[in-house]
């Protein structure tokens, strides 16, 4: 049996940009996703905490060290700069690997620097 496990999650980032009329995908700081690992293309969900709606969305990398958390095209909908949002990424295991796994759980402050 296959099961769907959390891999990675970056807890309450701050959207600091939305781009309405970009084609789409959510970009976030390059040095927050490779901590999250999270790849460029890589599908993710995003529950905002501000308005409780969640959405489906690949990701895109951002500058490095920028903070960068800017949800594109239809996404930019879903928020307001300055929400609070959560993203996170799954992963597809053997049922016997997962006791094994642990999720990467990257923390942000408000200005989206890595915490831990």
């Amino acid at each position: 049996m296959f099961r769907t496990i959390l891999k990675s999650k970056i807890h309450r980032a701050h959207v600091v940009e939305t781009n309405l009329y970009y084609e789409g995908s959510i970009t976030i700081d390059a040095k927050i996703m490779e901590k999250a690992d999270i790849l460029p293309g890589e599908k993710v969900e995003v529950f905002n905490i501000n308005n409780g709606l969640r959405l489906e969305t690949y990701a895109i990398k951002g500058k490095a060290g920028s903070g960068v958390i800017c949800l594109n095209g239809p996404s930019a909908r879903g928020a307001c700069v300055g929400d609070k949002i959560i993203i996170v990424s799954y992963m597809l295991v053997n049922d016997k690997e997962t006791k094994a796994l642990r999720p990467k759980i990257i923390k942000v402050d408000e200005r989206n620097r890595i915490k831990n």
